[in-house]
């Protein structure tokens, strides 16, 4: 394996977020607002031995962490034998995955078997109502099945929640008490204005300093944890010893200690969420290039990166939503269901 590519701020190449499909079966108002959608036409989706042939060169180049994401994952037809042949490399040393749960009750023990490390649901609400207006779907159970489901199967489940005014920022300690039944650490994002948050406004975002002291004054105590580490979250013990995460991406972005990029379903590689232009390594691959030259493609691209596009927008003037709707449906990689938030 050669020396892990650095880019421009010195940050490593370590972690793939890697999305199966651009396709989703809910409709969150934060991700996927509108009626209608450009899809990723069918013949350009990676097949599996696609992914897998850049997942290689991505792991000779340094990745350790993948992170299987979409759209909505298990909507990707024999997902868990991508999973099976991903968990044989012995170099990836975390196997994740982000799902919205509504399929994951029927699919929990296939993944577990399959190899998958660990499991991350979204989950903006408790309330049956709530999650209705929230995602346009009536599969609240589904996904509170899905969680129950993988709990046992996954120590360390997971559950975001992203945080946005007027909309379920009452619910903190109700999450945090619901992750607790199932020995899940839950974490609190702040809303972001990326991709298809064409209704973001900055009076909308609830702040991590807004979060620590609703729940402070609650449970009379939080301290935060000291860890070397380049996870979004920063993480919180409360008084009881329960864990919980806060994702400031917003209002304190984490760009200098960010490893991670990201590859669509139809293997567009980004480097940053906020970013415009990305590579086109399918057009490589079905080009004909040998594993050395996509990687020399993907070093040489890492090497050049300069993205702080979190700190970038935060430094913006007059804030806005990222990408108006009409330019959303030009180029479908700009969403965040097409590249993998």
């Amino acid at each position: 394996m050669t020396a892990v590519p650095l880019d421009q701020f010195q940050r490593p190449l370590r972690n793939l977020r890697l999305s199966v499909t651009d396709r989703c079966n809910l409709r969150c108002s934060y991700c996927m607002p509108e009626q209608d959608y450009v899809w990723l036409p069918r013949e350009d989706i990676l097949q599996f031995e696609e992914i897998g042939q850049l997942v290689d060169v991505f792991v000779d180049l340094g990745v350790d962490k993948v992170r299987l994401t979409g759209g909505e994952p298990l909507l990707r037809r024999d997902l868990p034998l991508l999973v099976a042949r991903l968990a044989s490399r012995p170099l990836i040393r975390d196997l994740a995955m982000t799902t919205n749960g509504v399929l994951l009750a029927q699919h929990a023990q296939e993944l577990a078997q399959a190899g998958l490390h660990r499991v991350t649901v979204s989950l903006d609400t408790l309330r049956p109502g709530r999650f209705r207006e929230l995602t346009r779907s009536d599969e609240h159970d589904r996904v509170l099945e899905g969680i129950a489901a993988a709990a046992p199967l996954f120590p360390g489940l997971k559950i975001d929640t992203v945080v946005i005014r007027g909309t379920n920022e009452d619910e903190l300690v109700d999450l945090i008490e619901f992750g607790r039944r199932y020995g899940a650490e839950v974490r609190l994002i702040e809303y972001m204005d990326v991709g298809g948050a064409t209704h973001w406004s900055m009076e909308r975002v609830v702040s991590r300093a807004e979060m620590l002291d609703a729940l402070g004054r609650h449970y009379g105590g939080v301290t935060p944890l000291a860890e070397a580490s380049s996870a979004p979250a920063d993480r919180y013990r409360l008084l009881d010893g329960t864990v919980f995460g806060i994702i400031a991406s917003t209002t304190r972005p984490f760009c200098a200690d960010c490893d991670r990029s990201r590859l669509t379903a139809d293997g567009m590689w980004y480097l940053c969420l906020y970013a415009a232009r990305g590579a086109d390594l399918r057009a490589a691959l079905r080009g004909g290039a040998t594993p050395s030259e996509l990687a020399a493609m993907i070093e040489s691209t890492w090497a050049a990166r300069r993205d702080r596009g979190a700190e970038d927008r935060l430094a913006t003037r007059d804030r806005a939503p990222l990408i108006p709707v009409d330019t959303l449906r030009r180029d479908p990689h700009l969403e965040m269901h097409t590249r993998g938030g």
